[in-house]
């Protein structure tokens, strides 16, 4: 990598053992299951912020019935092409 920095990371064994087993059963180095498992978690950490904001102070009804209206639009969208029994919730 040419643009690196060197991070060393102390972690249990246990979990370094199961890194390199993950690692093998991947066909990735350990170094390179790290990285992406960490960059993974950075990740859903950054986009999950909005999601937070966006619902605070709302209770479990007003996000279901959102969620909803939502699909009420997709099913409308998709109405020459309706959804398989299996994929629907």
């Amino acid at each position: 990598m040419r643009n690196s920095s060197v991070m060393t990371l102390r972690i249990p064994p246990v979990m370094k053992h199961k890194i390199e087993l993950a690692a093998e059963e991947q066909g990735v180095s350990e170094n390179q299951l790290a990285l992406y498992m960490l960059a993974k978690e950075l990740a859903d950490l950054e986009y999950s912020k909005p999601l937070h904001k966006y619902w605070k102070g709302k209770n479990k009804k007003e996000i279901e019935d959102n969620f909803k209206k939502v699909m009420s639009k997709i099913n409308k969208l998709n109405s020459d092409n309706p959804i398989p029994e299996w994929d629907k919730i």
